[in-house]
């Protein structure tokens, strides 16, 4: 005898794979890939930020405001700067399977 299949409601595993889909299309772009992995280290400000990855000020801007409004990263102010965090805990999960199959053993 086999192993009996559970059957999964489809409208639960077509909402799943909607989100499954908006995590790795936030994950999908290289600088955003390496924004996040950054930002799983700790919140970070913008010029902190445009320092260590070298990304420069307008592709930056415009990829944090795609994790932002994606719902991945919050921001936070003080003063003139605005730091930024990962807020989705899903999106941590993928980025510690993605550094454990894709970065560099030390």
């Amino acid at each position: 005898m086999g192993t009996r299949r559970t059957d999964i409601d489809p409208e639960l595993l077509r909402t799943a794979a909607g989100r499954a889909v908006g995590a790795l299309k936030a994950l999908a772009h290289e600088d955003r890939l390496l924004l996040l992995c950054q930002l799983s280290q700790g919140e970070m400000c913008v010029s902190e930020l445009e320092e260590a990855l070298d990304i420069h000020q307008p592709t930056l801007s415009q990829q944090l405001g795609v994790l932002r409004n994606e719902g991945v990263v919050s921001t936070r102010r003080d003063g003139k700067r605005i730091y930024y965090d990962v807020v989705d805990a899903d999106v941590l999960e993928l980025l510690k399977v993605l550094y454990r199959v894709y970065c560099p053993k030390e």
